[in-house]
This record gives structure tokens, C-alpha cells and sequence, in this order.
């Protein structure tokens, strides 16, 4: 299989992991992810690739982007290293079992140097563009959460978007991340988002999942509240109300750009973030989020934010968004 792959700044490196043999029913993420794109490794890639073949028959490949950048949260005061969370990430997915229908190929990085974030995001959601013009489903592997606006560039770059197609943004999160900043940061992106939907002439349509009401002032909920912003708060999040709140999200869009910041999940569950959250959603209502945006034919590109391997525990935060990734893909 050969994949028009966009250009980036780290190029794919082949993946490695637990070797269970040559047949498709021993096949792992890496030698699927492999068998897409990167170079082989080892003797099992012709038996993967034989299995990915026969998936890209029935859907175009899912396509793995990183964006290795923690500028934002460095100019947002939080703890940086998430800039080391694409590697991480795909660490994390290699040795999982492969289930998925569909091929995964790794298209490598998009790296923030020497502070310029601005560029980089210009760089990604060039990128993202590229591969969801050629009919890709995509996935971001950040990164802080200025990896949102970096996804948005592509997004609202896409065929989709351009054609009049109603967006929805849908963020699993502790905070709103709308802050009124002179400089970009992690805070900012989707009122960055807001304004560049404003001045395109479309509908900022956009909601929030496991806001924390005391990790959030009252000026972002007024914010919030002028943006039309839809929200539940982290305390209101059992199962029944968050499948009703995204099928009502769901009901007035035609294409979704989910993003998950991992904070937004119990510090249990997801240690390895920049602010761990003290109450946070279970992991189970957030895997059934998944699952059903997964299933609801409108889910156009995800990506994962604010993993930051210094911090994690036993790799508990990457082995986690990586199921969720997973199961995103299913």
C-alpha cells in the first residue's frame, strides 16, 4: 500500500512491539501501522500488510499526525513536557491488539521550535488539510491543547467545512480554554476558534464535557454563556447525561472535530497531565463518548492533548488515551 503522506518535520519511524507471530490473528498496532506506511520491521509485515490491504478496501486509512509542542502550555504557566507526547502515544498503541476494520498509517510530527507556535500550528493544520482533502479520518497525537487550534486550521480548511457543511466541536475537558489573552496559548484556542468562525461567516458551534466549575472564573463562563457555548459540568456527568448531551450536540451538525484533553479524567486515571484534576469523569462515561461518536458517522478528526509522560504514572495516561484511541477508530 502506498499512502501520499504530507510533508512534516520529523519523518515516520517505524514502530515496534510484542511479536505473537505471522498470521492477522496475532496482528498488534505496530505491525498494522507498519504495514500502511512506515517501513517493516521484523517478519511479520506481510502477513499485516496482507490483513491492512484488505481493510483499505472497505475505508480509506486513519491517519496518525503528531504535533510535538508544549509551547502553550509553557506560555499558559502550566507544566510543560507534553511536547514528548506523540512518542509517548505511540508507545502506548503499539503493543495493543489490532481490531480495527480500517488501516492506521503514522505520518509523523509537526515540532514547535524555538518558541514559534504559531508557525507550527500553520504547519499541522496544513498537513491536516491535506490528508482529510484526500478522505482520511485523522488523528492528532498532541501536545498541549494549543493543539486544538493547530486541528481547527485543518479542519475548517477541509472540502467538508468549505462546502457549507455545519462544524461541531465537541471537547471532553476540565475547562472551557477560552481565555482573552494577547498571546496564544493552551488557554485560548476555541476563542480563537469563535472568532475565526465569526469572521468566516459561520456559526460557532461548539461544547464542552467535564467542565470543573471551581478551575474556571466566572468571566469564562460569561464568555461561555455570550459564545452560546454548550457545557456540563464534571459533577453532572453520569452516563445517561453525557450520551443525552452529545446526541443533542450531534442532532445539530453534519461533520465533528472531537478533541480530549485528559485532564479532563480523574488524576486516577490520567496523572500524567499538566493540571491533574481532583474530581474529573469516569473513564467509563468518557469510552462510551467515544464509542458513540465513533458510531455516529460525523466524527471527521480527533485529537488527544495534554498528555505529559514526565508526570505519568506506570504510563497509566498514555495507555489510557490510547485505548480511547482505539476505540475512536473502531
Amino acid at each position: 500500500m502506498c499512502l501520499q503522506l504530507p510533508a512534516v518535520d520529523v519523518p515516520p519511524q517505524p514502530w515496534t512491539g510484542r511479536d505473537d507471530g505471522d498470521g492477522p490473528g496475532h496482528r498488534r498496532w505496530w505491525q498494522a501501522v507498519n504495514a500502511a506506511g512506515a517501513p517493516a520491521v521484523g517478519g511479520t509485515a506481510a502477513a499485516a500488510d496482507t490483513a491492512t490491504s484488505t481493510a483499505a478496501s472497505v475505508r480509506k486509512p486513519a491517519v496518525l499526525l503528531g504535533f510535538a509542542s508544549d509551547e502553550g502550555v509553557r506560555r499558559n504557566k502550566g507544566r510543560t513536557g507534553a511536547a514528548a507526547a506523540p512518542a509517548a502515544l505511540r508507545k502506548a498503541l503499539g503493543p495493543l491488539a489490532f481490531h480495527l476494520d480500517r488501516a492506521v498509517a503514522d505520518a509523523g510530527d509537526v515540532a514547535v521550535s524555538g518558541g514559534d507556535l504559531e508557525a507550527g500550528q500553520e504547519r499541522l493544520g496544513q498537513a491536516l488539510a491535506a490528508l482529510l482533502a484526500a478522505g482520511h479520518r485523522t488523528v492528532v497525537l498532541g501536545g498541549g491543547h494549543e493543539t486544538a487550534y493547530a486541528s481547527y486550521l485543518g479542519v475548517s480548511a477541509s472540502p467538508a467545512v468549505r462546502s457549507g457543511q455545519r462544524l461541531g466541536v465537541l471537547n471532553l475537558d476540565a475547562h472551557f480554554d477560552l481565555r482573552d489573552e494577547p498571546v496564544p496559548s493552551s488557554g485560548t484556542p476555541f476563542l480563537q476558534m469563535a472568532r475565526a468562525e465569526a469572521d468566516a461567516g459561520r456559526e460557532f458551534r461548539y461544547a464542552v464535557l467535564g467542565i470543573s466549575e471551581p478551575n474556571n472564573t466566572r468571566v469564562l463562563f460569561d464568555t461561555a454563556g455570550t459564545l452560546g457555548v454548550r457545557y456540563l459540568l464534571d459533577e453532572e456527568c453520569d452516563a445517561d447525561r453525557a450520551r443525552d448531551f452529545v446526541a443533542g450536540f450531534l442532532a445539530d451538525i453534519d461533520v465533528l472535530y472531537l478533541t480530549i484533553d485528559l485532564d479532563v479524567l480523574p488524576a486516577a486515571v490520567a496523572p500524567g497531565v499538566s493540571a491533574p484534576a481532583a474530581y474529573g469523569v469516569p473513564l467509563p462515561v468518557i469510552s462510551a463518548v467515544c464509542r458513540q461518536v465513533a458510531q455516529s458517522g460525523k466524527l471527521m478528526h480527533v485529537d488527544v492533548a495534554e498528555l505529559n509522560p514526565e508526570f505519568d504514572v506506570d504510563g497509566r495516561t498514555a495507555k489510557t488515551a490510547a485505548r480511547l484511541v482505539d476505540t475512536l477508530l473502531r
